[in-house]
């Protein structure tokens, strides 16, 4: 049997930040890992340039039954902290729309920085390495059981993330490790995924895979204007990746495929400016025709403006402007980017990451029920719980 002083489950954004600060602290760490390389997920990240951070993070971001545990960890180490260490480390970057920054050539390049610091900070890995069980001794020491080696240890730190992307080696690990130990668990979900469609509505739309238009979708109180992609499974892109953290089975979607254009106005005035124009060739100004003829009846398309009644035009664009739509469900756990619920915050400090009942025990990163839109917010998480359980483990 060995013993160290800190043993991270889980070598993904979360558990390499804090392995890092408790290397910095002089405490020896140990980083178990099942996957054979670490941050896995990192790589993958921001089509391979990783979305790292966000120029703008607020509480408001993030998703969660307890919206004020985030801010403790968010208002102690901040995106500025992150960008500066990237700036340190010479790794360009830029920024996207909505303040979202990407490394200039590979996430490579972020893994490699947090893995230089393990290196410096004393942190051991291992990786290839199943937990096969974990058990808290009577003087409060972890003992975690592998196949190869026992270990024990004063810190136990769960950073094994969510079930999202399950191919990348998503497991439940996490979550049962807490109700193991008795903390709450919210019922999880997909976040940050695409729809799919019923039926019929698949059959309508197959056309138009492919299409991407801004929109601004609704749903629940909440919208988000961005990129709508459709595809040959059914509904995808940031809006409704974003859309779908605060979506119910069930529930419909409203989607204003014209998000700066007032289309009752804007056909009113044309009818008396263009009024010998047919409907189709001043909505093919705005949108992809294939669009416009999959929501829109060819008659009423092949219609003179000034044919156009009060009633048609509001019809017209009540489908382009609230555009209403109820999916399927979503694709799941498969391509999600989140994983939405986790590990009760009420059951863990804000402060340190510890659980308030089993000393020595931390949570960390998307195993927490913390989950952020897209947009580099989910890193941001990761990074700012990792310092705060690295200053206390």
């Amino acid at each position: 049997m060995l013993e160290t002083d800190v043993i991270i489950i889980g070598a993904g954004a979360s558990g390499l930040m804090c392995a890092i600060e408790a290397g910095k602290r002089k405490r020896n760490v140990l980083v178990l890992e099942h996957a054979a390389k670490p941050g896995k997920k990192i790589l993958m990240s921001g089509g391979g340039r990783c979305n790292f951070t966000n120029i703008t993070v607020e509480p408001e971001n993030y998703i969660s039954h307890n919206p004020h545990f985030c801010k403790s960890a968010l208002s102690r180490y901040t995106q500025w902290d992150f960008i500066d260490w990237v700036q340190r480390s010479q790794i360009p970057y830029h920024e996207r729309e909505y303040g979202r920054l990407f490394c200039n050539d590979s996430a490579k390049d972020i893994l490699a920085m947090l893995l230089k610091e393990c290196r410096e900070a004393g942190v051991n890995m291992m990786l290839n390495t199943a937990i096969e069980a974990v058990e808290q001794r009577p003087d409060q020491k972890f003992l975690v059981k592998t196949q190869l080696q026992h270990y024990l240890c004063r810190s136990l730190v769960i950073a094994t993330g969510g079930l999202s992307i399950p191919k990348m080696g998503a497991t439940p690990f996490g979550y049962k490790i807490a109700a193991q130990f008795g903390i709450p668990v919210w019922p999880t979900s997909a976040g940050l995924v695409p729809f799919t469609l019923q039926p019929d509505d698949k059959e309508q739309l197959s056309d138009l895979s492919g299409i991407a238009l801004l929109c601004r979708a609704s749903c629940a109180g909440h919208s988000f204007t961005e990129n709508l992609l459709f595809t040959h499974r059914g509904l995808s892109g940031p809006a409704m990746l974003q859309i779908s953290n605060y979506w119910n089975p069930g529930q419909p979607l409203k989607i204003d495929l014209l998000p700066e254009t007032d289309l009752a106005a804007h056909l009113l005035h044309l009818r008396t400016t263009k009024s010998k124009s047919a409907l189709k060739t001043a909505l093919a100004e705005l949108l992809p025709k294939r669009l416009i003829t999959c929501l829109i009846d060819e008659t009423l398309l092949n219609s003179n403006l000034a044919d156009l009644s009060a009633i048609q035009i509001d019809y017209v664009s009540g489908r382009l402007n609230n555009w209403t739509i109820k999916p399927n469900a979503t694709e799941g756990y498969r391509t999600a980017e989140v994983t939405l619920g986790g590990v009760d915050c009420n059951a863990i400090s804000s402060k340190t990451m510890a659980s308030h009942d089993v000393p020595g025990l931390y949570f960390i990163g998307e195993v927490l029920d913390v989950t952020g839109w897209l947009g580099g917010y989910n890193f941001q998480w990761a990074w700012a719980s990792g310092w705060c359980a690295g200053q206390y483990v």
